[in-house]
């Protein structure tokens, strides 16, 4: 009985974080696979190549809805880095995976967070920012979702949005 009312509860606060804009965005979490050093990323570049399609299908699913999109990135030990130097980085001649960067690369108008740690919401302006944006409702995307991904889907699940 105790974990229906916490239920109840949750999802009406969830609820209380509806705003003027319809309650959709989506985050794609752009994992450079092909960082130097990066161990087993041929052994993924399959499975890289299919989450790219999916997320270039549900950023242009969100370009028809008008909902705003949000790359979160690593700082890959950059920390005075901004999004076009580390695209650049990741997207110049001999990087492997640099096809799937271009690809799913950020364009002028989205959003862009760096992020220290392995969570979205660790350190980052993203608790400020999805409330400005009115924002009610992730959609996480990744080329892995193992980590970076599970952990931002838990820290949005703790405050309260729908995933």
């Amino acid at each position: 009985m105790g974990r229906r009312i916490w239920y109840a509860r949750q999802r009406r606060r969830r609820s209380e974080h509806r705003g003027p804009c319809s309650g959709r965005s989506w985050i794609a979490h752009y994992r450079h696979d092909q960082q130097p050093g990066f161990r087993g990323c041929r052994g993924i570049r399959p499975s890289a190549n299919a989450a790219a399609d999916t997320i270039l299908k549900l950023r242009q699913e969100g370009d028809r809805l008008k909902t705003p999109a949000i790359y979160v990135n690593d700082n890959y030990g950059q920390w005075h880095s901004d999004k076009s130097k580390l695209v650049a980085a990741f997207a110049r001649e001999g990087c492997r995976g640099r096809e799937i960067v271009k690809r799913i690369a950020p364009r002028e108008d989205d959003y862009y967070v760096i992020k220290p740690q392995i969570s979205g919401f660790y350190a980052t302006n993203l608790p400020v920012l999805l409330p400005k944006l009115g924002v009610s409702r992730l959609i996480l995307t990744g080329v892995a979702a193992d980590i970076c991904v599970l952990f931002t889907a838990a820290d949005a699940h703790m405050r309260a949005y729908d995933l």
